[in-house]
Formats: C-alpha cells, sequence, structure tokens
C-alpha cells in the first residue's frame, strides 16, 4: 500500500512510513521491525526507517459508561469498577498514518 501511495504520488523513495500498532493487532512489534528492511528490499520503501506509534487498548465499560485504558491483556475489567468489559474502542489498530516521500516534482499550474 505504501508503495503504491508514493508511486501514486510520484515519489523516488519513501524516507519514513509512520505506522499505529495496538497490541491486539496480531503483530508482534519486534518481527515486525526485524522483517521490515526484507520487506522493502528493491522497493521505493528500502532504506526507509519505519516509526511506530504504540496504541493502548480502550475499552468501553457499559456500567460506568465510560472508556478506560487496561494494562494487560490478560484481563479485560474496567479499573474503575472491576466490571469485565466486552467492547474494545481501540488497540486493534495496525494502520499506516503518514508516509515521508522524497523527489515529488511540484507542477506550476
Amino acid at each position: 500500500m505504501a508503495t503504491e501511495e508514493a508511486e501514486r504520488q510520484g515519489a523516488s523513495r519513501v524516507s519514513a512510513l509512520h505506522l499505529k500498532l495496538g497490541p491486539l493487532s496480531g503483530v508482534v512489534k519486534e518481527a515486525l521491525q526485524f522483517s521490515y528492511d526484507v520487506a522493502c528490499r528493491d522497493t521505493l520503501l528500502e532504506g526507509s526507517q519505519l516509526i511506530i506509534e504504540e496504541v493502548p487498548i480502550v475499552i468501553h465499560c457499559a456500567t460506568c459508561q465510560t472508556d478506560a485504558f487496561i494494562e494487560s491483556i490478560q484481563s479485560f475489567r474496567c479499573p474503575r469498577c472491576g466490571e469485565l468489559s466486552h467492547e474494545i474502542k481501540q488497540g486493534r489498530d495496525l494502520q499506516v498514518v503518514a508516509l515521508e516521500l522524497e523527489g515529488i516534482e511540484e507542477f506550476a499550474t
């Protein structure tokens, strides 16, 4: 997706890819970092920096009617009242939020 967007923008390369990553995304941060350079080889992303913003888990408590951060994926209980929550508001994220592109020529109109 990043390569396609860089090509669409007419970039000669991507210098950085910014990503939001939640603990419930199914992606292990360290594995992603380890494999990033190999995955980028021979693409516009080769040599680019991977910048990961870790997103915490946020649940919605039906009892308190509030959203709350939880510390561990071991317990989805409201830190305020202790009630178990089944509604996850944030934490499944695996989202490209920005690309830093180089070599884009600006056209005069």
